[in-house]
């Protein structure tokens, strides 16, 4: 089954668990804040702060009572048209500030194209969204509120009617902007309540911090692999004044190719975009039609984007299952897998994603060492977490494929044929194996 159809799958089987219980046009509740949902300290180690400091804007500096604000609209359902989503929704405080779902539910149980990403430490993006469409915070949490199938509001005078009509929301926006509620203001307080949830204090920092113990030797070993032969360092980089695992930039990593229409749907939005090609048509196409598989070819308009998709943050993974835009992926072996084997064949397939050649026991060390990237609030439920994926790798690996993993085979591989070869150093090239950095 292909990773498109298979996701296909875990969709229709979330729907129907969630219409069983709450009803077939009916969506989760909204969740209620409880202790993750708080503002988090800076008194982590691993925080960057020279780079905290630069990144909140002058513009929409941060105080108490924004934050304040910000999390009661977090988590207000009357935020969508018909008072069942909040922000909460998809961003759980209790499940990583995500949803844990492959793609988000919005209004009347609609599903989307995209997974939701974590909030957790995106005040640190260079651009908001898995294709970059927008560029702050602030401008991210315009979008959703007006999405047809995520909130589903119909226009930005309508949200403030109905802020205006709550009279401690006229209190709050008068005590903190000195002003009734508008939209500009609305996104800068939530945007505030976001930039408070900062997720660092991982065995991986304090192991960078000089805790040569913090770190187990199995999670050592797949440090160096992370380094070495599998290569990841290239686009999920780490150094102390960014230690964010992520180059923040766009990749066609061969997940898009599941669903290989590249070039009819390029040629379709491009039409689409020459009639109406403002940030709310992006919008649109990237989460509610096909078209969403572009990635950030719906941004730039550039061939070499078709299929490219941010490059995510790995700090706690075993908190933001399932994996990819699309939620594709059920596990981190499976994410692993198809990373291993070089992706899935296709003309825009990024230069860097090659074989790599990982036995069993490496993929087993990497999984370990990327358990290490959580933060200490989230550590018991990323065990657990953790530990029942380990199980089902036990006996189910859909990606696994040892023949293109050792690049037997690849440019005549399942799906795809044509001129498009493996490119990058043979596996005799890549056996390095650096040694460990950081501890003692």
């Amino acid at each position: 089954m292909s990773g498109r159809s298979r996701a296909g799958v875990i969709l229709a089987v979330a729907a129907m668990t969630i219409g069983g219980v709450y009803g077939a046009r009916a969506t989760m509740p909204a969740p209620k804040p409880d202790a993750l949902a708080e503002p988090k300290g800076t008194d982590q180690a691993g925080f960057p702060e020279r780079l905290y400091k630069f990144v909140i804007p002058p513009d929409n500096p941060q105080t108490a009572a924004k934050v304040a604000l910000g999390k009661a609209l977090f988590f207000d359902p009357r935020l969508s048209v018909d008072n069942t989503v909040a922000c909460a929704n998809c961003h759980d405080p209790n499940k990583g500030f995500t949803d844990q779902l492959p793609t988000a539910m919005g209004v009347h149980a609609k599903f989307g194209q995209r997974n939701a990403p974590t909030i957790l430490n995106a005040m640190f993006n260079i651009e908001q969204f898995w294709d970059g469409r927008r560029p702050t915070l602030e401008d991210q949490a315009r979008d959703p509120i007006l999405n047809p199938i995520e909130m589903g509001m119909p226009d930005p005078q309508t949200v403030v009617r109905k802020l205006d009509a709550i009279g401690e929301y006229r209190q709050q926006f008068n005590a903190v902007f000195g002003s009734a509620p508008n939209y500009d203001n609305l996104v800068k307080a939530i945007a505030a309540y976001e930039r408070t949830q900062l997720a660092f204090d991982s065995p991986f920092d304090r192991f960078m911090a000089g805790d040569g113990n913090a770190l187990t030797a199995q999670q050592q070993r797949g440090w160096a692999i992370f380094n070495g032969q599998g290569r990841c360092m290239s686009c999920h980089g780490w150094n102390p004044t960014r230690p964010l695992f992520t180059d923040d930039r766009f990749h066609n990593i061969g997940v898009s190719a599941h669903n290989a229409a590249f070039v009819p749907h390029a040629r379709q939005a491009l039409a689409m975009l020459a009639q109406a090609g403002g940030p709310s048509q992006i919008d649109q196409m990237a989460i509610a039609s096909d078209l969403s598989e572009l990635g950030r070819f719906l941004v730039t308009k550039q061939p070499h984007d078709i299929g490219a998709f941010r490059t995510m943050s790995l700090r706690n993974l075993f908190l933001t299952e399932p994996y990819f835009h699309d939620g594709s992926q059920a596990t981190i072996w499976d994410t692993l897998d198809h990373y291993n084997k070089g992706g899935v064949q296709n003309p825009y397939l990024d230069g860097g994603i090659v074989p790599l050649g990982l036995s069993s026991q490496q993929e087993d060390d990497l999984a370990a060492f990327l358990l290490s990237l959580t933060s200490q609030p989230y550590m018991a439920e990323a065990k657990a977490e953790y530990a029942r994926q380990f199980k089902i790798s036990r006996t189910t690996r859909p990606q696994r494929d040892t023949a293109a993993a050792m690049g037997l085979k690849g440019s005549k591989g399942p799906g795809f044929s044509g001129p498009f070869g493996d490119i990058g150093p043979g596996q005799s090239a890549m056996r390095q194996n650096p040694a460990s950095l950081g501890g003692d």
